[in-house]
This record gives structure tokens, C-alpha cells and sequence, in this order.
């Protein structure tokens, strides 16, 4: 059985970045997904900015892939400089 194609960093690239298409989609993706914490509501907020920090993570994914293509230090949580 074959082994299914594996997208590289390079590919997120191509298609995010290089591709115009790809890059009004990402940026759309960034407008729509990739919004601040709700820092006013009680409880609400609190399940609000779990949701919202949920959908940016896929946006994060993405723009990680290309920064990687790009030669970019991975970014590690434990060092926010990187």
C-alpha cells in the first residue's frame, strides 16, 4: 500500500505565500480565525477565548509551515525570542 503524500513546509509555501490565490485565502483565514482573547464576560469569555484560540492555532499551523520554508527558527514556547 502506498503511503499517503505528506505536505512539506516548502508546499505551505508555495500555496500560501507564492500562489496569490493561496495568499487572499490566508490572509481571509488570518481576518476571520486569528482574533484577540475576550478579556470581558465572566465564564463566557472564558469559553470564548478557548474557541477563538482554538480556530487561530490552525492559522498558526499554517504560517509556522511557511516560516520553516522560509529558513525562520521555529518559535518555541518556552522562548518567546525564537
Amino acid at each position: 500500500m502506498t503511503k499517503p503524500y505528506e505536505p512539506t513546509p516548502a508546499d505551505y509555501r508555495q500555496i500560501f505565500e507564492d500562489h496569490k490565490v493561496g495568499a487572499a485565502i490566508l490572509e481571509q483565514l488570518t481576518r476571520i480565525f486569528a482574533r484577540a482573547a475576550v478579556v470581558q464576560g465572566g465564564i463566557d469569555a472564558v469559553l470564548q477565548t478557548y474557541h477563538r484560540d482554538g480556530s487561530r492555532r490552525v492559522v498558526e499551523f499554517i504560517v509556522a509551515q511557511i516560516n520553516r520554508a522560509n529558513g525562520l527558527p521555529e518559535a518555541d514556547d518556552n522562548n518567546p525570542a525564537a
